[in-house]
């Protein structure tokens, strides 16, 4: 699971990380994952480096620490929101919700993801990255008992490399990429479950 905070912060702690968490987002979204300094960002933030570095441990953990705002939130709406994303709804129903709002997720936070994913060295080991996995795989498994659900949840999943978001939004595809990837899982799932669902 991922975990919550371990304790409360002092409230001059929590200002800071929020402003660096905050300043990181802006920067990244103005300027891309590869042109983002932690001095920039400490710049913007109004801290020294050293802060980030004490508060985050390193790039990597600042990245993380964004990452995992997100996947907080979409993991709520998974586990406790309304169906088709949360339970309620029957398995191929959910499995195309949740590719459905992961794909969107990446579209908003596109250079961040990639960050993350340059900056992380242990994916396989991540426990956002492991909780989706287990996530994608158990409805996988419900709907269709004769596959291999662990492989193939891997391999859809794969299909929401970031790379590849930012080269269709930077072509102006980012609906055909969404198109291709409902269509990928709908394909999996069953023929009678390949209606388009996203609003």
């Amino acid at each position: 699971m991922l975990n919550e905070q371990p304790r409360k912060e002092r409230s001059d702690a929590a200002r800071n990380r929020r402003a660096i968490l905050d300043a990181a987002d802006a920067l990244l979204a103005a300027h891309g994952s590869e042109h983002v300094s932690i001095d920039q960002i400490a710049a913007a933030a109004g801290v020294g480096k050293g802060t980030i570095f004490h508060r985050f441990g390193s790039r990597a953990g600042l990245m993380r620490e964004l990452v995992r705002e997100r996947a907080l939130a979409l993991r709520d709406a998974v586990t406790e929101g309304e169906p088709p994303l949360g339970p309620g709804a029957p398995a191929p129903e959910r499995l195309l919700a949740y590719f459905d709002a992961m794909f969107q997720l990446i579209v908003d936070n596109v250079e961040l993801m990639i960050a993350y994913d340059n900056s992380t060295r242990e994916v396989q080991e991540d426990e956002i990255n492991v909780f989706w996995a287990r996530h994608i795989a158990t409805l996988l498994a419900e709907t269709r008992p004769d596959v291999d659900a662990t492989v193939l949840g891997r391999l859809l999943l794969g299909a929401l490399n970031p790379d590849v978001i930012l080269q269709h939004i930077r072509a102006g595809q980012t609906e055909r990429l969404a198109h291709a990837v409902h269509s990928l899982v709908a394909s999996v799932i069953g023929e009678a479950h390949t209606t388009d669902r996203r609003t």
